[in-house]
């Protein structure tokens, strides 16, 4: 088993985690970045042959590359909490111990997926999800899509659709047109996302709609779209739906750290309510690439104890914080999305528990215990989120190890669930 040591650890290395590693580096700090992707640039700046990554982020990437004060350990899984100050980690053939005096949480977001008649069927995926795939040169060969959900990602989503060959056949967004106008109207202020928009339009966007039901027998052959109490149906060969991000906070509440809603708090300095944990980007709250970069830079100024240079980066941040607002208050979810889940619609798709099953339970744990809901392979990650939003349920504290491993790497963990 490896062990490492360092000054500053990042659980992380998207746009957060690689400008805080930028920061704390040029106070002269060792630091570690530990990412569960094999090449960094988190979700948003994921690389692949069908990727197009913006100069911005390849010349983050190449700085932090060539920076002697970083590391990173790519593909590397966070498994326990080994000592108060250490990590336990997991690589495709080894494992490690992570030592750091401070501790920087990046852990991004992921897409909340809402249960509905069909959603199991082959051929629907995430939004983000089918994003990946794009990426790493998915060909669509002139496949029907279908996008549906809310939020800016359901238009990049259908850009790269079209670049893969292709063809859109809605954007099904519940927010209201005139919460789209309104958000719009405002975004002179950010004209940087006037440009985005403009290359995103799309004449198939449907606002105030809802995808209901995904039909086919073995597979996805068509969708039921309900908007202003009518329904109708559209034949399509894939369907792919989220409805905004919400934070990764699972890595937080194993070291304890307060949360501020969904997301993880933090002060000013974007420090944890427990000493020498700081976080940043979209687990204390989701904002885009511009906001985590921001956070992230001032995380790692202060983390490296230079609070002047992080100070100086508040501005910045503070205009990124009131778009990310705008853009919250304009894709806020409708309640009336909680009807598109029947009974019968699979909540837990790992153990097959519908959503009947389980609705009149009290709490997550209860609903785990008497129907194993949440025991598959995504630990809950996907199915606790949507019980969260269905019925305000709050997420348990998770317990270890985080992610699934190897005998051999569970092997370094004490009978109590702690590493020896």
């Amino acid at each position: 088993m490896a062990e490492l040591h360092c000054d500053i650890a990042i659980l992380g290395a998207g746009p957060a985690g690689l400008a805080a590693a930028l920061s704390a580096a040029a106070c002269g700090k060792r630091v570690i970045i530990l990412d569960d992707n094999p090449v960094p640039g988190g979700q948003i700046w994921r690389d692949g042959p069908g990727a197009g990554l913006a100069q911005a982020a390849r010349k983050l990437r190449a700085d932090v590359a060539n920076n002697p004060n970083i590391s990173i350990l790519s593909g590397a899984r966070l498994i326990a909490r080994a000592q108060p100050r250490a990590l336990l980690y997991e690589r495709e053939h080894d494992c490690g111990l992570l030592y750091w005096r401070r501790l920087i949480l990046c852990c991004g977001a992921r897409e909340l997926q809402l249960p509905f008649p069909g959603w199991t069927l082959p051929g629907v995926t995430g939004a983000g999800g089918l994003q990946a795939l794009l990426k790493q040169g998915l060909c669509m060969a002139k496949e029907r899509v279908v996008i549906a959900g809310s939020g800016p990602l359901l238009l990049a989503v259908a850009a790269s659709v079209r670049q893969a060959g292709g063809q859109v056949a809605a954007i099904v967004e519940q927010a209201p047109l005139h919460a789209m106008l309104r958000f719009s109207a405002g975004l002179w202020r950010w004209p940087e996302k006037v440009r985005q928009l403009a290359g995103l339009v799309d004449r198939r966007w449907r606002p105030a709609s809802q995808v209901s039901a995904a039909l086919g027998d073995s597979r996805l052959t068509a969708v039921r779209i309900r908007h202003a109490g009518r329904e109708r149906e559209l034949a399509c060969d894939r369907l792919a739906t989220g409805y905004g991000l919400i934070p990764n906070i699972e890595p937080a509440l194993l070291f304890g750290c307060p949360l501020a809603g969904v997301a993880i708090a933090v002060d000013s300095y974007q420090q944890t309510g427990v000493a020498d944990i700081f976080a940043a980007g979209e687990c204390t709250g989701v904002g885009g690439s511009e906001l985590a970069l921001a956070e992230g830079a001032i995380a790692g100024y202060a983390a490296a104890d230079d609070g002047a240079r992080a100070r100086n980066l508040f501005p910045r941040r503070e205009r990124w914080r009131r778009f990310a607002k705008a853009l919250e208050n304009a894709f806020a979810l409708s309640p009336q999305l909680g009807d598109i889940c029947t009974p019968e619609s699979l909540l837990c798709r790992c153990e097959d528990v519908a959503t009947e099953d389980v609705a009149g339970a009290a709490d997550w744990r209860c609903a785990k215990t008497t129907h194993r809901c949440g025991m598959g392979a995504c630990q809950g990650r996907i199915c606790g989120a949507a019980a969260r939003w269905l019925w305000g349920w709050p997420l348990p504290a998770p317990r270890e190890p985080l992610s699934p491993a190897r005998i051999e790497t569970l092997a370094h963990m004490s009978p109590s669930g702690s590493p020896e």
